[in-house]
This record gives C-alpha cells, sequence and structure tokens, in this order.
C-alpha cells in the first residue's frame, strides 16, 4: 500500500480541486487508470477525449459505481454533481502528462538508470522494426523488454497482451516497475494516440526511429496535419545528442518544415542484405522490410555503442507479417496489411518478387475507424491484383456489408469485378478453392497459366473478429493451415 502525502498533491498544476468535509489523502491507497480496477482508496487517474460523448455517458459508464477516492482528470465534467463525497482534482491545460508522472514517481519509483528506452513510431513497419531491433539485442546479450501490438515479451518470451499498441502511461510505469530486475532496455512501438495522450511523456529515448507516414487514425484525430503533428511529438522525447532515425524521404522533408531546418533527423537509405542473408532470411528481399531492418540496425548500434555482428543473423519471420506457405507453384501469404500504404507495400514486393505469378487479394475493411481509407485500400489492392475477394474484417458497430459498399467505391479499375463474401472463413475457402480448380500439369508438361501468390491481407498476427461489443476467436493463419490441410496440401 502507498502512502500519499498531502504536499505531493500541493505540488500539482490543478485547475480544480473539490474535497469533502474530512478527505484525508494519507487514506488513499494506490493509483489506477482503470475505473474498474479501483478500491475506496483509490486514486483514479481518467482521461476524458473528444469522442462524441456527452459528460453525463462518461459518469454513468465509468465513474458511478466505481468506489475511488480521489478522481484526477485532465478536464472538468459539467455533472460532478452526481459524484458527492468524491474528491476531485482537474488539471490544469497542458499539466496531464506531468500530473501522471509526478503521481508516478511517487507510487512507481524508477531510477534513471533503470532503463535504456528505444521507440518507434510510423503508419506502418512499427512491429517488425521493433522485432528485429528486440532480437538483435537479445544476440548481444542485452536484457530486453518489448511493448506493442504483439503484447509483452520479456527477453523474446511472450509475457501477454496489454491490449494497446503503446500502453497507458500508469500501465507502462507499472510494467516498468515490475520488470526492471529482469531486463535493462526498453523497446517499444509508440503510436500516435499515446503520443498525443502524452501516455510517454517524460520518458527519455536514447534510440528513435519514425518508419513512415500515410493516412490512418483520422477518426481519432481528425486531419492529417494532426495525425502527423501527434507523432512529431517523438522529438520532444529524445535524449540531447539523439537523432531521429528514418529511411522515409517525406517524413524528413516534413518534420525539417513543421519543426526548422536543424531538428535532429537522419535520413537512412534501405539495407542492402548479401546473398547469404537473403537465401535464409526471404522476408528480407521485401523493399519495406530492408528498410526496417536499416532502421533497427541502426538503433541497436546507438544502444551498443558498437555495429551489432552480422545483425541478420538473428532476425526470424515476424508473427503475421508476410506468414508464407507454399504448395506446388503456389503461394500463400497472410500479413496484417490493413491500410492504403500498407496494401500498395506488399503487393508491389509480391509483383516484383514474384514476376510470373497471379495475385489474388483477399481483404476487408475494420469498422468505426476512418472510412475516408477505405475507397484507397481497394484502389490499391486493384492497382496490383488480378482477382480480389472482399469480405469483412473487424466491423466493429458497424453492418461489414455498409463497410464494403465503402471500399467498392474505390475498385472501379479492378480488372475483373470484386467478389464478395462477407463471412471471412467462407471468403478464405473460397479462395482456395479457386486455385484449386485450376488444372495442375501432369509432371513433364509445361505449366499453363502462371502460378498464384494468394494474398489474405488485414488481420496478420490477430486472433479474433472484432463484430458488435464481442470479441470472437478467428485466425487466418488457423485458416490457411486448414484449408492446406482439407486440400491435401499440407506435406
Amino acid at each position: 500500500m502507498t502512502r500519499f502525502p498531502p504536499e505531493l498533491f500541493d505540488r500539482c498544476d490543478l485547475a480544480l480541486r473539490i474535497e469533502p468535509p474530512g478527505f484525508d489523502p494519507a487514506g488513499l491507497t494506490d493509483i489506477q487508470w482503470r475505473a474498474d480496477a479501483c478500491t475506496p482508496g483509490s486514486v483514479l487517474c481518467f482521461q476524458r477525449f473528444d469522442d462524441g460523448r456527452s459528460d453525463a455517458e462518461i459518469v454513468e459508464r465509468y465513474l458511478i459505481g466505481s468506489p475511488f477516492a480521489l478522481l484526477v482528470i485532465n478536464r472538468p465534467l459539467d455533472c460532478f454533481d452526481r459524484l458527492p463525497g468524491r474528491a476531485i482534482h482537474v488539471t490544469a491545460p497542458g499539466a496531464w502528462g506531468a500530473t501522471l508522472k509526478r503521481l508516478c514517481d511517487h507510487c512507481l519509483p524508477l531510477a534513471p538508470g533503470d532503463w535504456q528506452i528505444a521507440a518507434v513510431t510510423g503508419t506502418n513497419g512499427k512491429t517488425t522494426t521493433v522485432k528485429y531491433l528486440e532480437a538483435m539485442l537479445l544476440a548481444e546479450g542485452r536484457r530486453v523488454l518489448g511493448i506493442g501490438t504483439l503484447g509483452l515479451a520479456l527477453n523474446g518470451k511472450p509475457e501477454g497482451a496489454t491490449g494497446f499498441t503503446s500502453p497507458p502511461y500508469i500501465e507502462l510505469r507499472r510494467l516498468l516497475t515490475r520488470y526492471r530486475d529482469r531486463a535493462d532496455t526498453l523497446v517499444m512501438e509508440m503510436s500516435s494516440h499515446a503520443l498525443h495522450q502524452e501516455r510517454v511523456y517524460g520518458l527519455e529515448l536514447a534510440a528513435a526511429a519514425w518508419t513512415n507516414f500515410t493516412q490512418d487514425h483520422l477518426d481519432y484525430h481528425g486531419t492529417e496535419a494532426e495525425y502527423f503533428a501527434a507523432k512529431a511529438r517523438i522529438l520532444d522525447l529524445l535524449r540531447p545528442g539523439t537523432p531521429l532515425l528514418t529511411t522515409s524521404p517525406a517524413v524528413a522533408e516534413r518534420l525539417r518544415a513543421v519543426r526548422g531546418a536543424d531538428v535532429p533527423v537522419r535520413l537512412m537509405e534501405p539495407a542492402r542484405p548479401g546473398h547469404e542473408a537473403l537465401r535464409r532470411r526471404p522476408f528480407l528481399a521485401l523493399d519495406y522490410n530492408r528498410a526496417n531492418l536499416a532502421l533497427a540496425e541502426a538503433m541497436a548500434e546507438r544502444l551498443l555503442a558498437r555495429p551489432p555482428a552480422e545483425p541478420w543473423r538473428a532476425l526470424a519471420a515476424v508473427d503475421g507479417r508476410f506468414a508464407c506457405r507454399t504448395h506446388g507453384r503456389d503461394t500463400f501469404v497472410v500479413d496484417f496489411a490493413h491500410t492504403p500504404d500498407a496494401l500498395d507495400n506488399v503487393l508491389a514486393a509480391i509483383r516484383a518478387g514474384f514476376p510470373e505469378a497471379r495475385i489474388m487479394t483477399l481483404f476487408g475493411c475494420g469498422g468505426d475507424r476512418d472510412r475516408g481509407k477505405r475507397p484507397l485500400m481497394g484502389a490499391a489492392v486493384c492497382r496490383h491484383s488480378d482477382r480480389v475477394i472482399l469480405t469483412s474484417d473487424n466491423p466493429r458497430h458497424e453492418p461489414p456489408e455498409a463497410i464494403i459498399e465503402d471500399v467498392l467505391r474505390g475498385t472501379g479499375d479492378c480488372p475483373r469485378p470484386p467478389e464478395v463474401i462477407v463471412d471471412r472463413a467462407a471468403a478464405i475457402r473460397h479462395a482456395f478453392d479457386c486455385i484449386a480448380a485450376e488444372p495442375r500439369p501432369e509432371p513433364g508438361q509445361a505449366p499453363g497459366q502462371g502460378p498464384w501468390v494468394l494474398l489474405i491481407a488485414g488481420k496478420g498476427h490477430e486472433r479474433y473478429i472484432d463484430q458488435g461489443g464481442q470479441k470472437r476467436y478467428f485466425s487466418d493463419q488457423d485458416e490457411l493451415d486448414a484449408n492446406m490441410a482439407r486440400l491435401g496440401w499440407d506435406g
């Protein structure tokens, strides 16, 4: 149990302080960011967003039923009177991150030398770059905690999911406190949401990278400019003398335009793996993985204070990122690509790597997210595919058919109209059946048409479908394996 001295709150920059008679900070016991995790002695740090819900909805859904003793919130609500007997502290404008840091420094303290921290931001490629860096550091004997889309990893072993690309600040501090005796280097994905919401406030980065920038998350940020500005906040976390690494000329140019010519950004060329590396690690043949490799290698050099030895040898394919199976001449790929740019990249890489092949792409778009990217995703798929199957992804609270209609508006240039099969498992089965139905050449007989590459895009490592407020188990990788087995192709 943590003791909270009154002067701790006196030092916080507060715009409003409501305390009922008899309120004693000495009776507080713990700090939480989830209302449903609170006890009667909890300090609940609750961040209010512009998400379309009224203050009354927020109070009803999260706060009335929680037994917290003190609410620390980033803006006033118009119905604090519905929380009688509770202490309420509203932070001053711009003081949210500093307030949480002050409270966590008291409850979840860290010494300055506990962690060396590296972070990666960008629209696509964060997970792969982080995993490459993690693998390189482990090969050099470092103890590494990895945090990102694939969850927690301690020294290369999964430790469970957080539910976030970048955890909320209190949860991040709790993790750093919990694991500081078992790891000394933190490698994390840093999302635009985390940067904007100050989930990473006060971290000091010894190495950092920005992979790329394309349209995404406009449902949250509103405009592309605001999305870029949120990601640019990673510059404010750099340790003095630390450059922000990128392989994107567009990112470097825009950062200089927005932040000034002396912004500490370093533009790098993609890596050029040798013949042995490409033979043993075929995923490095993809252009964007070469860019990810260059960033990871440069960050590893900064953290180790020397270049890592043959870093490609430490690498393995990342879960759900260009996961491949083959049968005969045909190739089957599961990939997490779920933005226009990511689909463009992975399909262009397939076209370059399999020049004789025909490409069949199966994909969908998520619900309750940026609708503007849906036709752009459809157009990206049509630019590179010979055949398209449009299906459901994570519809969340939208009808899958309505999402598909949005996508179809961008598919006018498809070589043949997309097939629509809403059920994702049925769509994958249909794709395999289409390929299986083609005549197979007899031994010694010349092949007819080119081989197929089937890209199943959008979910990658995810093992659920989110629909109607529920997540049910579903895995594209399981479906791939099941269909290979069904057709007798698993040998």
